[in-house]
């Protein structure tokens, strides 16, 4: 059943009866994207750990989250890990041996560590730029991993109002951070 289920059983399966083999069917699809993605940020080694971390994050959080496009919602929830974990070793020296941050451009980062506590504190500002109900809806969805659905819930803000504050709030914060 598990090699033929698609994502959508397979989380519904492990929601239901919490069993990891549900949940390691559906990561073991998308490991190779998860150490890809890491590789962007770290050596081999700590690639290496970052998706067994990464893993054991899925173990709650997928119970946690509404996730409508794993895919999607994984490369968002690594890409934030990685990044997180830069950040907690913040005086320690950091390696990227000149690989891009990113896998997409989207936000622009550093090709090294040294300015990466900068760039985030410029994006931290740049964030408080923003109209209230834009910053609301980006900081849930994109620093606190929330779905669409999730933001109108906390926020009140209807659900298409929510995808347009947080489209144009990207936009704005880009604008932003290519000022800076």
């Amino acid at each position: 059943m598990m090699k033929d289920a698609d994502d959508q059983q397979l989380i519904r399966e492990y929601k239901k009866t919490g069993q990891l083999e549900y949940l390691a069917a559906l990561y073991e699809r998308y490991m190779n994207l998860v150490y890809g993605v890491c590789l962007k940020y770290f050596d081999e080694e700590a690639s290496k750990d970052a998706v067994m971390q990464i893993f054991e994050e899925l173990i709650e959080k997928v119970k946690q989250h509404e996730i409508q496009q794993f895919r999607g919602w994984l490369h968002v929830l690594t890409r934030n890990h990685c990044l997180m974990k830069i950040r907690a070793s913040k005086g320690r020296v950091v390696s990227l041996d000149d690989q891009p941050f990113m896998e997409s451009g989207e936000i622009s980062h550093p090709e090294n560590g040294n300015g990466l506590e900068a760039n985030l504190q410029a994006m931290e500002k740049c964030l408080e730029t923003l109209p209230e109900e834009q910053q609301r809806s980006v900081r849930l969805f994109y620093l606190q991993e929330k779905s669409y659905r999730q933001v109108s819930d906390i926020t009140g803000y209807d659900m298409n109002k929510v995808k347009s504050y947080i489209q144009n709030g990207k936009r704005n914060l880009k604008i932003c951070m290519d000022r800076n």
